[in-house]
């Protein structure tokens, strides 16, 4: 069970630079085995290219190493706070790409303009409030998983299952960790395309709300109709 554990973080890990949502050792993935309240996470610092599925770390949610001859990612905390905190996800994903952490940077939500970022949400990608000096100071890693916790009060975490922290850079998360990775190669097109159309367009309003609605709904909710379902002819 461990060792599938630890080959599903691997392989997310290593799609991140596949993907290009990752620039030197920037970023890492993490996948969750609830029944035994253990992740694997990349080590910290290993490059992409370097990585086997021996090196994932396994960590408990108390924050103690179980396995593994490296140290796990100094995000580790981050990701430990939301497995806590988002009972529903198998996977959390974090990384620094471009266009995504370009809003991140200047404390901006990513507007939602168009179908493409309503294929996947059904509003802004929201931003986190600004770390305080004391909470930099402090658990820098715990405190930034707690700003997004504090983002998300009210919000179903797999309604919107992403955020940009304040000055940092995207977090994502699912189901899955293959998800999460999923999740964050949406965040950074919808970014790049949401750069794009203020540069066209600075005035740009956000997309109509019938719009919005009618693509966000037809991959989400029990009227979906998107993709292939058992006994029904996709046209």
């Amino acid at each position: 069970m461990l060792t599938e554990l630890k080959r599903e973080a691997y392989e997310a890990n290593v799609a991140l630079p596949k993907h290009g949502l990752i620039n030197l050792t920037f970023g890492n993935a993490s996948a969750i085995d609830r029944a035994q309240g253990i992740f694997a996470i990349k080590p910290s610092g290993v490059d992409y290219a370097a990585l086997k599925p021996a090196d994932m770390v396994l960590v408990d949610l108390v924050g103690r190493k179980v396995e593994g001859r490296l140290h796990p990612s100094s995000d580790t905390p981050t990701h430990r706070c939301l497995f806590l905190a988002f009972e529903e996800i198998g996977g959390v994903v974090h990384t620094h790409s471009s266009h995504a952490t370009a809003f991140a940077q200047a404390g901006r939500a990513i507007p939602i303009f168009g179908t493409t970022h309503a294929d996947y949400f059904s509003g802004d990608i929201p931003v986190t409030r600004k770390m305080t000096a004391k909470e930099i100071a402090g658990a820098y890693e715990w405190e930034t998983g707690n700003v997004i916790i504090e983002r998300f009060k009210g919000v179903d975490p797999l309604d919107c299952p992403a955020v940009l922290v304040n000055r940092h850079a995207p977090f994502t998360w699912g189901p899955t960790v293959a998800k999460a990775v999923e999740v964050a190669v949406a965040v950074e097109c919808i970014a790049h395309l949401a750069l794009m159309s203020l540069r066209l367009e600075p005035n740009l309003r956000r997309i109509e709300p019938a719009l919005l609605d009618r693509h966000f709904k037809r991959k989400h909710g029990p009227g979906a109709y998107y993709g292939q379902r058992a006994g029904r002819l996709m046209l």
